[in-house]
């Protein structure tokens, strides 16, 4: 198991509040995979720099990938720039990742009768009770995950505010009791959100003022 499966994990099954929006949810996947990379000594931070490292590559297919496109040769990628080139579509590769090994399906759970034909189901597995497990008992790296994509606010609004802050998502764990370089990556994944919320509400005012146009004529 690793972090960003865990994230996909528990995301999938915030489906019955409030399932967070899949460009979130990307950004929290790279910023997952980024961290699983700092533990296994895969990469280092140089500041907010990401530096390869001399750790062996993971076992899992998605973060073998991530690591292979780790920049290795200065001028080395910010956390800021990879978060954004390695979120891009992430969310659908975990979740077809799971689809694949079976963990996920879109039939209509016989016990879940709301959900709509084709909508995502996670299947009971150790995978998903470990994962649950890690966030009911407020591990600090899922929990802090969590609360960047907003996972434990089943009425949050559809994009962070201002008042929400990078900080809220170290916050949610507690700095003290993270691992070296996970503040970095949890203040750039607050960052990124708060610019993916920015960008999201430029562009609903300017479909707004289009919409007024076209009515206008």
């Amino acid at each position: 198991m690793t972090t960003p499966r865990d994230l996909m994990f528990v995301a999938l099954d915030a489906a019955s509040g409030r399932p967070p929006g899949q460009g979130e949810l990307s950004l929290a996947l790279a910023g997952a995979e980024l961290i699983d990379l700092l533990a296994a000594g895969t990469v280092e931070l140089d500041g907010d720099h990401i530096v390869p490292a001399g750790g062996a590559a993971p076992d899992d297919a998605l973060l073998r990938a991530a690591a292979s496109g780790v920049v290795r040769e200065e001028p080395y990628e910010s956390v800021d720039d990879w978060l954004w080139r390695r979120g891009r579509e992430l969310s659908p590769a975990y979740q077809a990742a799971l689809e694949a090994e079976g963990l996920l399906t879109r039939q209509r759970g016989r016990r879940l009768p709301f959900r709509a034909a084709g909508e995502p189901t996670l299947a009971e597995s150790p995978d998903r009770r470990r994962a649950a497990d890690r966030l009911t008992t407020e591990e600090p790296v899922l929990t802090a995950l969590a609360a960047a994509v907003r996972l434990d606010e089943a009425d949050a609004p559809d994009d962070l505010t201002e008042a929400d802050g990078s900080d809220g998502v170290t916050d949610a764990a507690g700095t003290a009791d993270l691992p070296d370089g996970v503040e970095a990556v949890l203040a750039a994944l607050g960052d990124a959100e708060l610019e993916l919320a920015a960008a999201r509400q430029r562009r609903d005012v300017e479909q707004a003022a289009f919409d007024n146009i076209w009515r206008a004529v």
